[in-house]
């Protein structure tokens, strides 16, 4: 009987707890901004994604090309997080596209770090110039490569990216993709017709860095068996 009772409580506490409605907590209402906007809140807002902000500071006359110690915009900063409202608003009050930082990274270099293609094909159908490069010579196809972002290779790919384009070291984006052991950017980049032969400033060709993994990797293996079989030996010599 005692069972019975503590059964019959346990579907009443259920189903009190199912009858419980959630309510989800309302959104908070946008900072209040009682004066003017100065430089370093309006670039932190663009990688914070705060539109009223940003608003502020344009609509008291500010530059939407203001940057900071390291030439770095709002249009910048909103690229790389992926905020794409504000980059729309900043292009539409006139902000450089083509914009180069001190390290001459342009906003399609740090939206090719950030992985959002929606902010990509925004910056390029506003006119962003897609083989530019920063002061390593890397590209934006250099970038996206390095970081793994597929989809924005294969986006680059097909919008006209110059596949055999070399940074400083030489290297191409098929070089950086078989150093990273980015399996899906090394076939796309092949199947688009990528030079295998290209040779970087050290004479290397994307094939000699797959036989040099190679290599690299079978020592490194071999090491790791023969310390193994040192290890036994030394333990079975204990033991006896």
């Amino acid at each position: 009987m005692q069972n019975l009772i503590e059964l019959r409580k346990k579907r009443i506490e259920r189903k009190k707890k199912k009858s419980v409605v959630i309510v989800p907590e309302p959104e908070s209402a946008p900072e209040q901004i009682t004066g003017p906007v100065n430089a370093e809140t309006f670039l932190k807002a663009a990688g914070e994604g705060k539109m009223n902000i940003i608003e502020k500071f344009l609509e008291d006359g500010g530059s939407p090309d203001t940057c900071d110690e390291f030439k770095r915009t709002a249009l910048h900063r909103a690229a790389l997080e992926g905020h794409i409202e504000i980059i729309q608003k900043l292009l539409d009050s006139g902000s450089s596209v083509n914009f180069k930082d001190r390290l001459d990274c342009t906003a399609l270099h740090w939206a090719c770090r950030g992985g959002k293609l929606e902010v990509v094909k925004l910056l390029q159908e506003k006119g962003a110039e897609i083989n530019v490069k920063d002061k390593l010579l890397s590209t934006p196809l250099h970038v996206s490569t390095r970081t793994g972002q597929a989809h924005i290779v294969e986006h680059l790919i097909a919008t006209g990216a110059d596949l055999n384009a070399k940074d400083r070291e030489g290297d191409t984006a098929l070089h950086d993709s078989v150093r990273l052991n980015r399996y899906k950017i090394i076939k796309m980049l092949i199947i688009h017709g990528a030079n295998m032969m290209a040779k970087n400033a050290e004479g290397k060709t994307p094939t000699d860095l797959v036989q040099q993994w190679q290599a690299d990797t079978k020592e490194m293996l071999v090491k790791k068996a023969n310390n193994g079989s040192e290890k036994r030996v030394e333990a079975e010599q204990h033991v006896l």
